[in-house]
């Protein structure tokens, strides 16, 4: 799996999502280019040193992040008030990127977990 067939699976995706999801892997990647891009769980997901770290998916009316972390999430709830949130992911609308800001909170904070 490869970053080629992250590209397919977001190229799959029906506009705005498409052009969502582009955004938000441009700033995953920008914010630690380290990060290999696979698919698992039919997902495009992102991991560090051998380890997943962080992914999100497409759904038919939202989209997702997961830090792939509980703790994560708790440490973040107050950033993640506003969204619909489960254990260890939540939803974001599908024609609004992700704040870059919020994102390096939770990269940062999962890449510290697995270092």
């Amino acid at each position: 799996m490869s970053a080629e067939e992250v590209t397919k699976y977001i190229e799959a995706q029906a506009e705005p999502k498409r052009s969502t999801l582009l955004a938000v892997r441009a700033t995953i990647l920008e914010i630690e280019p380290s990060l290999e891009q696979v698919i698992a769980w039919n997902t495009p997901q992102f991991k560090y040193n051998g380890k997943y770290a962080v992914g999100f998916a497409a759904f038919k009316n939202h989209l997702t992040f997961s830090p792939q972390s509980a703790p994560v999430m708790e440490a973040h709830a107050a950033d993640l008030s506003d969204f619909v949130t489960s254990k260890s992911s939540f939803q974001f609308a599908v024609d609004a990127p992700l704040p870059k800001a919020l994102l390096t909170k939770l990269i940062k904070a999962r890449l510290a977990e697995l270092s």
